[in-house]
């Protein structure tokens, strides 16, 4: 029976260890819980709702170069009047709209509505790097929960193993084919053993609750992941690809352009001002105006007025110069971020692309170093039941096969998450790029900044802001355990 169990839980492990080409009957895939994240997780929503404030940016600009119409009623009653006047009135009331039509100011609006623009196409492209962030998250979240469960097991089966060996090694010193030093070796591995699976749990338990965190639900019998689609076959492809696409990139590039509008819209302050005004103002005095000659006088009157308005700015104390400097020195940072973004992106791919390489081949190695262990340890078992080896020797053969399946195991969820950091640094690790089917059409900014970019209407509302994204308060803690199809074995690698 403990054998049968033994060999359960070794073909788990072995099962867990082979990603990227098992399938279960009834578990979560990568895509469905990289849909989860994209519909459900708090930070991505924010990221949304954070874009479409930006996205009134426009409009907000915009307004300032647009005719505005004010209307001021106030009614006065005169307490105490000038003993000199006889005819003051004792109450008044006045009421009219007015009307501001700004024609030209310098540039400013213009500017101004050009560098929203540009902020409105930067904030697009940080919420592509958020998205791709937070995917990256639930990737590495993902293998990491995979990698843990195969290491529980494997830890599991050592523990297994180490325990038989210790029975072994105990009945065969009772009869006096063994030492007491032998004993002391197999309880010494098997309490290392035991300790290292109970970190193993907790580093399962840990992994577990990262993917609540970002995908709003708790792993179910994890299935491996699909192949990553698009990967390029040199790191100058890769580089290319970042260059032209990579979203941080672009939103340095936007913000650049922006801050050159901004140093516009300042240069503007030593440029006159052009505008065009009108009023109507209606004045009722309640038949008090006269006093005792009220009968000789309106009471009531309407008067309008129009007019141009021309501002000159003469002196302001270095006011606008002192603005325009600040604004080229704001767009010399810019202009120098954006080459500090093009460093870090070429860094990120190149680093991205030599883990992605290093892990394919250390997964080469370590299943070559598997196999190995296990014909080593087959012949060294062999040779310890004629007396060639020690339980020793039995004990060693046993911890470097576990070492590699660890290895083999830790090297699989590196090269994935690699290869995906490598997609998202080339700008090809959102919705669109995996072919998501998120249950409905995917998030597009520019349906929002549409709607609202031309809207002027002072009572045009959106509804009340609600919280969207799912909590996490109600999933239950994880647990170390592993579901009852990976611990049967029952499924094959394919």
């Amino acid at each position: 029976m403990r054998a049968a169990t033994n060999g359960r839980r070794l073909a788990a492990a072995i099962l867990l260890s082979s990603t990227f080409i098992g399938t279960s009957a009834q578990a979560d895939t990568l895509r469905e819980a990289l849909v989860s994240a994209y519909n459900t997780n708090p930070t991505l929503r924010s990221a949304r709702a954070q874009q479409r404030a930006t996205d009134e940016e426009v409009p907000l600009q915009r307004s300032q170069g647009l005719p505005s119409v004010t209307a001021t009623a106030n009614h006065i009653e005169f307490l105490r009047t000038s003993p000199n006047s006889f005819t003051a009135p004792e109450r008044r009331f006045t009421i009219g709209p007015d009307l501001q039509v700004p024609v030209y100011s310098g540039g400013a609006v213009k500017n101004s509505i050009k560098a929203a623009k540009e902020r409105v196409a930067a904030g697009q492209a940080d919420l592509r790097g958020t998205e791709s962030a937070i995917f990256s998250q639930v990737v590495a979240a993902y293998m990491d929960v995979l990698r843990n469960e195969a290491l529980v097991a494997l830890t599991e089966n050592q523990v297994q193993v180490l325990t038989v060996n210790l029975e072994a090694t105990s009945d065969r010193f009772e009869i006096g084919d063994l030492t007491r030093t032998d004993v002391a070796q197999s309880e010494s591995r098997l309490a290392v053993a035991a300790g290292d699976l109970r970190g193993a749990e907790a580093n399962l338990i840990s992994a577990r609750e990262t993917y609540i965190q970002l995908v709003g639900e708790a792993p179910d019998n994890l299935e491996p992941p699909p192949p990553l689609p698009g990967l390029p076959e040199t790191v100058g492809q890769a580089v290319v690809s970042a260059l032209e696409n990579n979203p941080d990139l672009i939103a340095a590039r936007e913000r650049a352009d922006a801050a050159g509008f901004d140093s516009e819209v300042a240069g503007s302050g030593r440029l006159p001002t052009f505008g065009l005004f009108a009023g109507l103002d209606y004045t009722d005095y309640f038949g008090t105006l006269g006093g005792p000659i009220s009968s000789d006088f309106a009471q009531t009157e309407t008067t309008m007025n129009a007019g141009v308005q021309v501002t000159i700015p003469i002196f302001q104390g270095g006011r606008p110069a002192a603005q325009q400097r600040q604004a080229y020195a704001r767009e010399s940072a810019a202009l120098e971020q954006v080459i500090a973004t093009e460093r870090s992106v070429i860094a990120q791919v190149r680093a991205a692309w030599s883990s992605w390489q290093a892990a394919n081949a250390i997964i080469e190695s370590s299943q070559s170093a598997v196999s190995a262990a296990e014909l080593s340890l087959e012949g060294v078992r062999a040779e310890n039941s004629i007396g060639n080896r020690t339980i020793l020797d039995v004990l060693n053969a046993e911890q470097e096969l576990l070492s590699a399946r660890a290895q083999l195991v830790t090297a699989r969820r590196n090269a994935y998450v690699a290869g995906f950091s490598l997609l998202a640094a080339m700008g090809r690790a959102e919705a669109r790029d995996l072919n998501l089917d998120t249950g409905g059409p995917l998030y597009d900014p520019q349906i929002n900044y549409d709607r609202v970019k031309g809207k002027f209407f002072d009572w045009d509302r959106d509804p009340e802001p609600q919280a969207n994204s799912t909590r996490t308060v109600d999933i239950p803690a994880p647990d170390a355990t592993i579901a009852a199809e990976q611990e049967s074995g029952d499924a094959a690698p394919q």
